[in-house]
């Protein structure tokens, strides 16, 4: 296999981290979680960030990781949700020859994934399924313009690690 990423982008809660454990273990690759990544640089979570330097800093520092990350090889990435709604991150991910993967899952799907979800700032409003909504349907076409490969993942685990994988060994 060759030592380009594999990055994984989608929307939140469609799987990236836990795909991407898989992906990586079983390809023999390293993984790494932007979102964890910038939580360990910053010393505070990204719902801390965002509370106390609001959404842009946050920006900011994914789009320093983006780059720090992109230039290494060998990683499987897993975007935060937001992440290539920027042009320069999805430059900065292909000037390094990074391979994105849309992770694709249903809103019905991420509506149920997220009920309860105390994490995800973006969310934390009393009308949630509708601030979901929202979001999905104006980042869903900017997911799949990002994309090189769009990858049905409404499956389960172990059936969306293999066509992720069965594309990168299609790829090299």
């Amino acid at each position: 296999m060759n030592k380009s990423n594999i990055v994984l982008c989608g929307f939140m809660a469609s799987g990236k981290t836990g795909i991407g454990l898989s992906v990586a273990k079983k390809l023999g690759m390293e993984f790494c979680d932007i979102d964890k990544y910038i939580e360990k640089k910053e010393s505070m979570s990204v719902s801390e960030i965002f509370e106390r330097h609001g959404e842009s800093a946050f920006r900011e520092a994914e789009s320093l990781a983006v780059l720090e990350l992109s230039k290494l090889e060998g990683k499987v990435i897993a975007c935060g949700g937001g992440t290539v709604l920027n042009k320069n991150n999805i430059e900065a991910f292909y000037s390094f020859n990074n391979k994105i993967y849309f992770l694709d899952v249903p809103l019905a799907a991420l509506q149920e994934r997220l009920k309860s979800d105390k994490s995800r700032p973006l969310i934390q409003k009393p009308n949630r399924r509708e601030i979901i909504e929202q979001l999905y349907n104006e980042r869903i076409s900017r997911y799949r313009e990002a994309a090189d490969i769009i990858i049905d993942a409404g499956a389960p685990v172990n059936v969306v690690v293999k066509r992720i994988i069965k594309e990168a060994e299609t790829a090299e």
